[in-house]
């Protein structure tokens, strides 16, 4: 028995080399029992001790071959023991650990289940064992041997006393590596199969939906490498989009992950299906937990095969150049914006009325808020520059003698041109006393339609709705009408004080099917007149993403159905909900037509401070029609152009017609309107021709002073049908911007913003760093956060920017 003292030199040895042998109690017993098995064993049977953890490590090392005893310097050379063939090399140290491990939890649950001490004896019937080395790719897959436990008849009962330790091997098996939210892998043999990615993963990969795009054109095992409408790649048809804790729009790009490397779309849609060897999935919480928020939108891995440092070179050539190309592509969404061209300055010896209805609304701040936080270039047809300036709330006094609002106005530079002027008019709303507030009749109509399946919808909308029953007194009511392919009455009217029954119809809701608006808002205004407050708050509050597809859904359609609807006396709030699919020109039109407000929700802290904070002023008019008139003094005024509005404009005719519509003015709200002005004697790039007049003159023979403007209000009570008016003049100064107010400094910062946004043509500067210094100074208190929060939307607008 030469030979197995040799061997017992070897384990020594290597035993040395491993951990403390505190792992395994009875190894001195099972040691001697094996020791004497292998004396009396018959030389032509190849038993191999197991034992652990020495035991494992030295079976392993006979087992798998007598390469680890190579580097050993031995002075005498024992005989060679049986060495298996290598065919793939040596296995690593970490493989053989984790295999002992395995081995050693198997044998731990044999003798933790063994309580009396009679024999037993656990068989493995060992032929040679192949050592397998791991694949130098796909580090996912390693391959190791595959030791199967076949379990005898256990002889009497069971014992800790083990007598005998046989293994066999049966060849091998593919170990996965867990990677933590792969939610499935598809391998080469799939995609070969479907010769396509996007095919291979279309119906096997839960969580994954493959959008239609174009069409798609192959060139045998080559890579695509043309770029343009027709040919976009190997997936130039497929848009992968992998679903997570909601349904994602087909604008939202997984991360994709090539062989351990961040790739663009265009990479990944250029890899050769031939060559990929497998593709894993991640989604949800497990994809952001590994990625971050790259994750958020799904996860896409690839593992390719052997690719040539030519074919490397090309993709990556190819992918820079679609970079180059996609630089001036719009992102494409389903979302819906009206589009209008800036306001134009006006001679004001040609033209020097200016008339325009007032804007309480402020959706377009919280929209274009969201494209930002969201790293999205901003649509310019979504930033409304008056709806962005009246978000923020101002410094203006109380109003006097019982009138609904004071006004304010302030004249001095243009920051963005600094030969210009800018006039700030100003309105603040009367601050009625909860105590005095009428009586309130809302109607919630929700949009239940298969397309406010999302987070930031359905479930935003319930929570924001609950800020507003906060709000409410026992005496105001509550009734809900849902609509999806048809409406329908989910509550009565119901007392606030209720407030439980009122959340559980809210919780109840669940989002599916078409959206039949015009027959949701029919149902809500009927239930509302039918539930009319004689001088009370009689209110429509529509939830939705403005998507309306059933009866009347066109912008002209539900335009005609809201303007006769507003004959009832109800008023209309419009709450848009989502991104994607957002149809802002619908809920525009809507609470433009329908004496209503419109504001956009894109998180609970919008909600609080709509709803909540701002309940007042959101839902109870003071004022409704308020129209607003300027005249311009000629001698003081070259040119004048009125700054957003440009939906809002009335013909001047139109001030005095009572039966045309305008907007309404809140409880404590404020509303700011802002007028750039070209001096006299003052020489601007942006003067408009002047065309000599041969019977018309503008020039008046009276001295009107230092009147600068004359303003004219016009508005009605809320049950009203006769206007009232207002006037009051404005004085020529030349004070500068550095004396400037701080509401006049921030209002004009967000407005300069929002003119760089919108990419104007009618301003000189437009450095993102001037106006985030201007709003700076305009900071003020600012008690709610509100600036501080605009201060920083500059800052990370200059992210996407560059």
């Amino acid at each position: 028995m030469e030979n197995n003292h040799d061997i017992d030199k070897k384990f020594n040895e290597a035993s040395k080399m491993l951990e403390e042998p505190e792992t395994f109690p009875a190894f001195e017993k099972v040691w001697r029992n094996v020791e004497e098995r292998l004396d009396k064993k018959e030389d032509k049977k190849r038993i191999i001790p197991a034992w652990i953890p020495y035991g494992i490590a030295a079976s392993l090392i006979i087992g798998l071959g007598a390469f680890y005893f190579l580097d050993k310097k031995e002075n005498t050379a024992p005989e060679k023991p049986l060495i298996v063939n290598n065919r793939e090399g040596n296995q690593s140290k970490n493989t053989i650990q984790k295999i002992d491990s395995t081995i050693a939890s198997e044998i731990t649950k044999e003798t933790g289940a063994q309580k009396k001490p009679n024999q037993s004896i656990i068989a493995y019937n060992i032929p040679p064992v192949e050592m397998m080395q791991p694949p130098s790719v796909a580090p996912l897959y390693n391959e190791i041997p595959y030791l199967a436990s076949n379990y005898p008849e256990v002889v009497n009962e069971p014992t800790t006393n083990i007598e005998e330790v046989v293994m066999t091997g049966y060849g091998l098996k593919k170990s996965v590596q867990k990677v933590t939210g792969s939610v499935t892998t598809v391998r080469s043999e799939s995609i070969m199969q479907q010769n396509s990615v996007s095919n291979a993963l279309q119906g096997r990969v839960a969580g994954v939906q493959i959008a239609q795009e174009g069409s798609r054109r192959q060139k045998s095992d080559q890579i695509v490498t043309t770029f343009d409408n027709i040919n976009r790649g190997y997936l130039s048809d497929d848009k992968i989009v992998v679903r997570g804790m909601s349904t994602l729009n087909t604008t939202n790009n997984p991360l994709f992950i090539v062989n351990g490397e961040v790739v663009d779309r265009t990479y990944f849609s250029s890899l050769n299906p031939k060559k990929i060897k497998n593709v894993q999935i991640l989604k949800g919480a497990d994809a952001t937990s590994l990625f971050g928020s790259q994750g958020a939108n799904g996860v896409v891995v690839v593992k390719t095969k052997r690719l040539s440092k030519k074919e490397k070179m090309r993709m990556k050539e190819l992918q820079e150049e679609n970079k180059q190309v996609q630089q001036d592509v719009p992102v494409i969404t389903d979302e819906s914006y009206d589009v209008f061209v800036e306001n134009p300055f006006e001679l004001t010896k040609n033209h020097p009325l200016s008339t325009f209805s007032i804007d309480v609304d402020n959706a377009s701040y919280s929209n274009v808020r969201r494209m930002i936080n969201n790293g999205q270039a901003v649509d310019k047809n979504a930033v409304r520059i008056e709806e962005m300036v009246n978000y923020f709330t101002y410094d203006y006094p109380q109003p006097k003698n019982d009138q609904p609002f004071s006004i304010n106005t302030e004249y001095n530079e243009a920051p963005w041109n600094p030969d210009h002027k800018l006039l700030k008019i100003g309105l603040q709303g009367k601050n009625v006393p909860t105590n005095q507030l009428p009586a309130s009749n809302l109607i919630f109509l929700i949009d239940v339609s298969g397309s406010m399946d999302e987070q930031n919808k359905l479930p935003l909308l319930k929570s924001s709705f609950k800020v507003l029953l906060d709000q409410l007194r026992p005496q105001d009511k509550v009734g809900i009408v849902v609509y999806a392919g048809s409406a329908g009455m989910v509550l009565t009217p119901t007392s606030a004080k209720e407030k439980e029954k009122i959340i559980q119809a809210l919780d109840h809701l669940q989002a599916g099917g078409s959206t039949a608006g015009g027959e949701g808002i029919e149902l809500a205004y009927k239930l509302a007149q039918e539930n009319f407050v004689k001088n009370g708050n009689n209110r429509v509050i529509i939830a939705t993403d403005g998507d309306f597809n059933v009866g009347a859904s066109s912008t002209s359609d539900m335009e005609t159905l809201i303007e006769e609807k507003r004959k009832s006396g109800v008023f209309l709030t419009c709450l848009g909900f989502g991104m994607g699919n957002y149809k802002d020109n619908m809920l525009e039109t809507l609470a433009d037509k329908g004496n209503g407000n419109y504001a956009y929700i894109d998180n609970l802290q919008e909600a609080n401070k709509f709803l909540g904070k701002e309940f007042a002023g959101s839902m109870y008019a003071i004022a409704k029609d308020v129209k607003i008139q300027i005249e311009f003094n000629p001698n003081y005024v070259q040119s004048y152009r009125l700054i957003g509005y440009e939906n809002r404009r009335l013909k001047n005719e139109d001030f005095t017609n009572d039966t045309i519509d305008a907007g309404e003015l809140g409880s404590g709200h404020t509303v700011t309107a802002l007028y750039e002005v070209i001096p006299v004697q003052v020489k601007s790039e942006f003067l408009p021709k002047e065309n000599d007049l041969k019977y018309s003159r503008s020039e008046s023979s009276e001295n009107f002073a230092d009147e600068l403007a004359t303003i004219k209000f016009r508005y009605k009570k809320p049950d009203g049908d006769r206007s009232r008016e207002i006037t009051q003049t404005v004085t020529n100064s030349n004070a500068k911007i550095y004396g400037a107010s701080p509401d006049f400094k921030f209002a004009s910062s967000v407005a300069w913003f929002g003119l760089v946004a919108r990419d104007s043509h009618l301003i000189k500067k437009k450095d993102l760093s001037e106006i985030e210094n201007l709003a700076k100074q305009g900071k003020s208190k600012d008690e709610e956060g509100y600036r501080s929060e605009f201060i920083r939307l500059v800052e990370s607008y200059k992210t996407i920017q560059k």
